[in-house]
């Protein structure tokens, strides 16, 4: 019986998963992914040191891939979690087989997701999160070509200071980050020199663009994708001007949030962060949630980037330990100073990135004709209709629209539902639940069911 369940492979999956192993703990670690890394080092023990051009801080995912050959670690990759039930059991599917597991303590380190961008024309082929270029940069050597990178937040840059490298630098960068919101950072940006290498890193990575000489705009608004025979023209407003640029490839950003289906869907309750727009899982300073044996750490708690995370896989794991050990929980804090203070020093950067790279504005209140849920194809229009007509919560506008019942079950289209409610009713976000989640969290086939297998 495993001491052990951690449920994502990423920088907070893996940092607890070793930091647990090594304590004596027996850990099952599960991940959609046939490689651990996560999105931030999706695929590193197979490019290992191949793939120059994403940089130096992907490289550092390696230490942490191989920290995972362990005998205490069993690794099940290609596994898709889709339920957790008291106990606390986790049931998953892997190659076509549902598997049940129990264990006396369950971590979800499931990560962050980017943000749903919702503007006319998003769901044009062509155009796609810059998140999902990574993914091909990462899994497959595919670097974009002919590509605008439009959005806000240091993933644009490093994305073009990774396609420069390669040869292939963005046709352009639109960026909707403002004057008033740097004007706004100001405030945070003492307390952001204690991570000066992020800053740094910044810094190289824009004089890199402006050497590129890739076109850069500020300010922007007004998205809009128009496609024309196979070929995208993407245009937007900017400084009072209209502007257009045809490209290939659109890609968009507007800051990542915690992915909490599963969360939400093993009765976690939420609570609504203001600062970054969206909903996190209630839990105390070691990962700890309200309900039993369940914890929760990395960007799926609360998006501090991949450093913070790899501190709080050790902090959430040592405070584990010293549950199965039967030691006093007092203890974990001593145990765990010195990643409390990599913690610490690695989250004081984010009331800076939070404020001077705050999503639009306009996303959250896109056009009647956007589509905001792309499974059911329903349009902003549509919601707004549902609210005027009496719908004043999620799980009406959900039951009046459809918006929601997708195979993603609002992953992504609750965030926008929650706003245009919020817009429409005046009641603000953090008064309105989140859209709760069910089992399974993932589509899984009547043939994984019946082979399902209660493992002791």
């Amino acid at each position: 019986m495993a001491d052990l369940i951690i449920i994502g492979a990423g920088p907070a999956g893996m940092a607890a998963a070793a930091t647990a192993a090594r304590g004596g703990a027996q850990v099952v670690l599960l991940d959609e992914q046939p490689r651990p890394g996560g999105q931030i080092y999706r695929n590193i023990t197979r490019n290992k040191t191949e793939l120059t051009y994403l940089g130096g801080d992907y490289a550092k995912g390696m230490e942490l891939a191989t920290a995972l050959d362990h005998p205490n670690i069993s690794c099940r990759y290609g596994s898709t979690v889709w339920r957790i039930d008291d106990g606390p059991r986790v049931t998953f599917d892997q190659n076509g087989k549902s598997s049940s597991i129990t264990a006396p303590h369950v971590l979800i380190a499931t990560g962050a997701q980017e943000r749903p961008t919702p503007f006319p024309g998003w769901t044009l082929p062509g155009v796609m999160p810059a998140g999902a270029a990574q993914i091909l940069m990462k899994t497959s050597d595919l670097v974009p070509r002919n590509a605008v990178l439009a959005g806000t937040g240091p993933l644009l840059y490093l994305i073009a200071s990774q396609m420069i490298d390669a040869d292939n630098p963005p046709l352009a960068i639109v960026e909707t980050q403002t004057t008033a919101m740097l004007l706004k950072s100001a405030r945070h940006f003492p307390r952001a020199m204690l991570d000066r290498h992020a800053i740094f890193k910044g810094v190289a990575m824009l004089r890199k663009i402006r050497r590129a000489k890739v076109r850069r705009y500020v300010g922007a608004s007004a998205f809009h994708a128009v496609s024309d025979k196979g070929r995208l023209s993407f245009h937007f407003k900017t400084q009072g001007k209209s502007h257009s640029v045809a490209c290939d490839l659109v890609l968009t950003h507007q800051g990542v949030v915690p992915s909490t289906n599963l969360q939400r869907a093993a009765g976690l309750p939420m609570e609504w962060n203001p600062a970054q727009a969206c909903w996190q899982p209630q839990k105390d300073d070691e990962g700890k949630t309200p309900v039993q044996g369940l914890w929760v750490a990395g960007d799926g708690a609360g998006v501090h980037g991949a450093d913070a995370a790899r501190a709080e896989g050790v902090i959430v794991a040592n405070a584990i330990l010293c549950r199965l050990h039967g030691l006093r929980p007092e203890i974990a804090p001593h145990v765990n100073a010195h990643a409390l203070n990599h913690r610490f020093r690695a989250r004081a950067i984010r009331p800076f990135l939070d404020a001077a790279y705050a999503p639009s504005p306009e996303i959250f209140s896109p056009p009647d004709g956007t589509v905001v849920c792309r499974c059911e194809e329903v349009t902003a229009g549509q919601v707004r209709q549902a609210i005027s007509s009496g719908a004043d919560g999620l799980r009406q506008v959900k039951a009046e629209t459809r918006a929601g019942m997708g195979p993603c079950q609002g992953r992504m289209c609750g965030l926008t539902l929650t706003h245009l409610l919020s817009e429409q009713t005046g009641i603000p976000p953090d008064e309105i639940p989140a859209l709760r989640a069910r089992s399974p969290v993932k589509p899984v086939t009547l043939g994984a069911l019946a082979e399902l297998e209660i493992e002791e």
